[in-house]
Formats: C-alpha cells, structure tokens, sequence
C-alpha cells in the first residue's frame, strides 16, 4: 500500500477504525487493528499455560469479529481480524509464527539470512515442513519509513526494546502503532533486563511459551499452541523422571567460541527465555555465580572453570566449524587440559533466542548432551542437519509437531 514518505497522511483502513487516545508508555500501549468502538458486550476466556499454570486472557466483542490479547509491555491489544503479514524483529518471535504454520508470512528479521540457514538446519526432520527466510527485510534496527512499506498487519516486536534504539522515540513508536499496525511482542524477558528508563508502564517477564500462548492467541492458533504445549509437557516430564541426581551431573558451561582468544561464556541458571532448553536440565554451572549473563573470559579462566561440558553457541550453524573449534581448543596448551576437551565433549549447540520448535529440538539434544546414560547417546555432530535419531531415542514425535504445524491437527 502506497504512502507519502514524508508526511505518511494517506488514511488506511487501520486509520479509519483505530480507536482515540494518547499512547503515555507500558501499560497503556494498547495497539489497535480495529474494532466496533460502539461496541460494549464482552466475554472473557481464559486459558492456562500448560506447565506454569499462569492465566492467559483473550477478550472477545460479542457483536464483531474484533478480539482483544493481553500481553507486557503493550497491554491490551486489539486486532480487528487475524493478521496476515507479520513483521518480527528477534527470532524468538519469528520461531513463534512459525510454529503456529505462519512462518512464510514474516516480512522481516533479525539477519534473515543468518537464521534461515540455522532454522532449516531443523526443518529436516519434519515432514512436509519447509520454511524460507532468505532476502528478508533485516530489522535489528529497524527504519520507520521501511515500516510503512511493509504495511505490516502485526509487528511482532517489542515496543520498549524499539523505544531504546537511538533512532526511536515514543512518539514514533505511537505513529507506527496507531498508522501502520500494532506492537505485539516482548524481549526483555530473554534475560529479565530493564526497559529504558523512558519507559514510563510496568513491564512483566514471560517463560517462552507463556509468550507463545500469547502469541498464538493473536493468530486464532490456540490449539497449535495447546498441541505443542502438550508435545513439551510430555518431553519435560520424561526429562524430569531420568535426571541423574545432582552429585551424578557433570559441570558444564556454555561458550560462543568462534574466536577462542576471545571467549564469551554464558551462565546457565540465568532467569528468562534464552535457557529455556538448559534450565529444566538443572545442569551445574562450572563458573557458578563468578559471570555475569554474559562475560568474556580466556582460556586460562575457562581451564580453571574446568566444565566436562562445553557447548558451542550457533555450532549447528552451517557456516560455523565445529571440528576447527574442538581442534583449536585441543591445539591449545591451555585449553587440551579442560576436562570437556580431554573427554570430546565439546558439543554444537543452535540459537538462545529459540522459538517453540527449535526449544523441542535442543531440549531434546542437551538433555543427550549432559545425560547420555539417562537420555542416549548424542551422535557426534561435524555438519549437516541435525542428526537423525533412532525412533526408539526420541524424545518427542517429529510427526506429531509437523502435523501440528501443517496444521493437520
């Protein structure tokens, strides 16, 4: 849909049925696609996270087809119809589209190239589920006028992690919301971080699939997310009965460690979505509380860490070494005595900012990572897609989640 570039004063059809008011911050983002606003009837349906049993509320007009999804930091968020185009900015919110069958429909993303290569490392191993991301719009920082080209029917972004780009400001924000389509995404929770300080609403953390619950609420998918939530509950009780006790788990650490003189190390008890398929493994973390989230260490640190787990951050991406990074560590006079190294369990790992599915998969494979014994062994991973596992080792149904994503419920 054509717009003026510079004055952006073509009314749209979200112009002519947005609802009034002045956007102050959090709380009261309540982003608008459409809606009767003669309309009073409501009726509430509630509905519950499959693990955390935390309420998550759609709101229904009884006299149109407009419904209403609650989520921080937006609040309450109106959509006039489901959404068609999609704009994402992190792939924990692109994972999510794709999950509920919708994944073509992303316009933008975060390094679009670099993810769709990673995703489609997964693809593989459900049937009849394909995904293309390549020649997306890269929206880390994102342009308002590009914004409006898209003419996105969702952004599903966060307002507050906009708002903190030097190019953003409230007010731009509120035009993009209020011109184009509404804010519908939240990514403080990776790491349970502030908003900026011009943020003037409350803002709530969410698990990965209380957000996803939410998610597939503004894309009438609550059922894909009620089947997937099942999928989950049941690879996380299996994980659950098998864990070794904690004197019997090995110490591990996570690394990005494609330049090994300047290693990132990641702790793995932080709260948020970016250990979403670490935590419920209750690994010990081999630096403890002595890291931030993320810090950079040497090898000398990592030796003194000494974990019998390493894994390698994006080492399942096709343009990542794997095996140039275990040689390098083995080449290392330091690095060849850390206990991981001596023991070739230096492992490939995906991506933090994961959505539903990539959460399954690496769920499934750091649970063989740190418990084979309990779990199987995890083939040794050079390249390719991720390895194909025995259907007796499973420990979810790959045919199950690509139904639920073809929508074959």
């Amino acid at each position: 849909m054509a717009r003026d570039a510079s004055t952006h004063e073509t009314p749209t059809r979200r112009d002519l049925v947005k609802a009034g008011g002045t956007l102050v911050g959090g709380g009261l983002l309540a982003g608008c696609t459409g809606g009767d606003s003669e309309s009073t009837a409501t009726e509430s349906a509630a509905s519950t996270d499959a693990t955390t049993g935390t309420p998550a509320t759609t709101t229904t007009t009884t006299t149109d087809s407009s419904y209403t999804v609650t989520m921080s930091p937006m609040g309450d968020v109106e959509f006039d119809d489901v959404p068609e185009s999609i704009f994402t900015r992190l792939t924990h919110l692109a994972g999510m589209a794709f999950a509920l069958g919708r994944g073509d429909d992303v316009n933008a993303m975060h390094a679009p190239a670099y993810y769709d290569a990673l995703w489609n490392q997964f693809t593989p191993r459900l049937d009849g589920v394909t995904l293309d991301w390549t020649g997306l719009y890269s929206s880390w920082e994102p342009d308002k006028e590009r914004l409006y080209e898209l003419d996105s029917d969702v952004h599903l972004a966060d307002p507050a992690s906009v708002l903190a780009l030097d190019s953003w400001d409230m007010a731009d924000v509120e035009e993009i919301r209020t011109k184009v389509g509404p804010w519908f995404g939240n990514h403080l929770s990776d790491t349970h971080s502030e908003p900026p300080s011009d943020w003037e609403g409350e803002y709530e953390y969410y698990g990965l699939w209380e957000m996803f619950e939410r998610v597939a609420q503004v894309f009438d998918g609550t059922d894909r997310y009620e089947a997937l939530a099942d999928v989950r509950s049941e690879l996380l009780s299996t994980i659950e009965s098998d864990l070794p006790p904690v004197d019997e788990r090995p110490e591990a650490v996570m690394v990005g460690a494609s330049d090994l003189s300047s290693i990132y190390a990641y702790r793995l008890d932080d709260p948020g979505f970016l250990t979403a398929h670490i935590r419920p493994l209750e690994p010990v973390s081999a630096f403890g509380g002595d890291v931030e989230s993320t810090a950079t260490v040497g090898m000398e640190a990592l030796r003194e860490a000494n974990p019998e787990v390493i894994f390698a951050l994006g080492g399942m991406h096709p343009e990542t070494d794997i095996e140039a990074i275990r040689s390098g560590f083995e080449d290392d006079a330091v690095g060849r005595q850390i206990r991981a190294v001596e023991n070739d369990r230096v492992y490939a790992q995906g991506a933090r900012y994961q959505g539903p599915i990539l959460n399954l998969f690496q769920l499934e494979m750091t649970a063989k990572q740190l418990y084979p014994d309990a779990f199987g062994e995890w083939p040794t991973y050079t390249e390719g897609p991720y390895p194909e596992i025995p259907d007796e080792e499973q420990l979810f149904d790959r045919d199950r989640v690509a139904d639920v994503i073809n929508g074959e419920l």
